[in-house]
């Protein structure tokens, strides 16, 4: 074989070779390497808020979620220093809940784990960790705050009430003897009777006997007769004046509705027997069911407001008549009655109403909005923002709320700032730093 033949077979080789290198590495899938992009000095880089482990040397976007990337800068330190960070746990960005003792691969979106290193985990000046979050993150979401303030907070019961007769204007109208009624002016319930009008007559043959012994103890003129008759008709409820009538008349004792009608034209009636009752609606109560929590507001004297819907625009002024000392143990509610005017009769008994109680003022509280309070279930927390970018979660006591203020006992002081909204991100991070496991540990990290 000469000289040019090798030649050419060598060539067909090494091409051959260089091919296929090329189509072994484009079939092997392709990784993306993150390459660290600081130095000693310190160098711009960018990452994607949700997944910290992408850093690139420009803008863009994340390739893992499409997220545009954020610019972020590490401060100068040394390389060797850097190597030395203590790593607390190793988690997965998409589920941080979940920690891990070593490096590695995610067992739930197969990417690599993240460090998470103990000096990133700040601790606050009462000793519960402080959460870091950066601030264009905090903007793109939205994340607002508002100041803890010192102010009045007014305590008002809103309730719905129904319109009920005074107990206490309640009249009823018997007859004292045995009889029967020959005369009855009130013929259903409903009707209105004015303070001394009759309405009823009754033939009561003992009532007439003692009217004839009247009449003969003043023919005789003797005092004692005198005083004794006109002491037994004043007992059965009896006229002492004039001759003896056969019917005797019933007078109503005061002005009001009949509530109940117990007898009819013709009926026998014994004595002590009700003939009807009377309710006099010149004031009325309203009976409301408070909510065990605000009963300590509503207090005998306190004032009060009712409004009805078939008289809108319409406030009717009334006061707290009295608490009922029980509580309801299945709705846990206290029924309060308020006590209204109604000489015009616009209340009517059976109507609701709207009902709000000003249980007064409390002044030189502390408020913060009700958004910004995290209930977990077994504490409630407020987010402090102590800077930008830095939030330190807050046990607190609460009072009562209203109108989406709440009153904070304990935790907080006036010119703080709290978060109120975007407290999402932030609350997924101080669980992920375990940070509500270390509040009110003590000043001592």
């Amino acid at each position: 074989m000469n000289k040019k033949t090798l030649m050419a077979l060598s060539l067909v080789v090494a091409a051959g070779a260089g091919g296929g290198w090329w189509y072994a590495q484009s079939m092997t899938p392709h990784k993306h390497q993150l390459v660290k992009m600081t130095d000693e000095q310190g160098k711009v880089y960018y990452t994607c808020p949700m997944h910290p482990q992408v850093k690139q040397g420009e803008p863009g976007n994340c390739p893992i979620c499409g997220m545009k990337l954020v610019k972020r800068e590490d401060k100068p330190a040394d390389a060797a220093m850097s190597d030395e960070r203590e790593v607390l746990y190793w988690y997965d960005p998409m589920r941080p809940d979940q920690h891990f003792d070593a490096p590695g691969k995610s067992p739930f979106m197969d990417m690599e784990l993240v460090p998470k290193y103990a000096d990133e985990a700040g601790m606050g000046m009462s000793g519960s960790t402080v959460v870091e979050i950066d601030p264009r993150m905090a903007q793109n979401l939205g994340m607002r705050t508002a100041e803890v303030k010192t102010g009045t907070f007014w305590q008002r019961v809103d309730a719905v009430g129904s319109v009920a007769v005074d107990e206490n204007r309640i009249a009823v109208v018997e007859a004292r003897a045995a009889g029967w009624v020959e005369r009855l002016d009130v013929r259903a319930v409903g009707d209105t009777v004015r303070a001394g009008q009759v309405v009823a007559g009754i033939y009561s043959p003992e009532l007439l006997a003692a009217q004839e012994e009247l009449a003969l103890a003043r023919k005789l003129d003797d005092p004692t007769l005198i005083g004794a008759a006109q002491t037994r008709l004043k007992l059965l409820n009896a006229s002492t004046s004039g001759r003896p009538q056969r019917q005797t008349l019933i007078a109503a004792p005061q002005s009001g509705v009949v509530t109940e009608l117990m007898v009819r034209q013709g009926a026998q009636v014994t004595p002590g027997m009700p003939l009807l009752k009377l309710a006099d609606l010149s004031k009325v109560w309203i009976l409301v069911e408070v909510p065990e929590a605000q009963a300590s507001w509503v207090m005998a004297g306190k004032p009060a407001q009712a409004r009805l819907k078939s008289q809108p625009g319409q406030v009717f002024e009334g006061t707290v008549d009295y608490v009922y000392p029980l509580l309801d143990t299945q709705t846990r509610t206290l029924r309060a009655r308020l006590a209204f005017d109604n000489a015009d009769g616009t209340l009517k008994p059976g109507m609701y109403a709207e009902v709000t109680v000003f249980g007064g003022a409390k002044r030189g509280v502390t408020l913060v909005p009700s958004e910004a309070v995290i209930r977990t279930g077994t504490r409630n927390v407020v987010l402090v923002a102590e800077r930008e970018g830095r939030y330190r979660p807050v046990e607190v006591v609460l009072g009562p709320e209203r109108q989406e203020e709440i009153v904070v006992v304990d935790g907080l002081e006036p010119g703080q700032q709290v978060v109120t909204s975007g407290q999402f991100l932030i609350d997924s991070e101080a669980s992920l730093l375990g940070a509500y496991n270390r509040i009110g540990a003590g000043s001592t990290p």
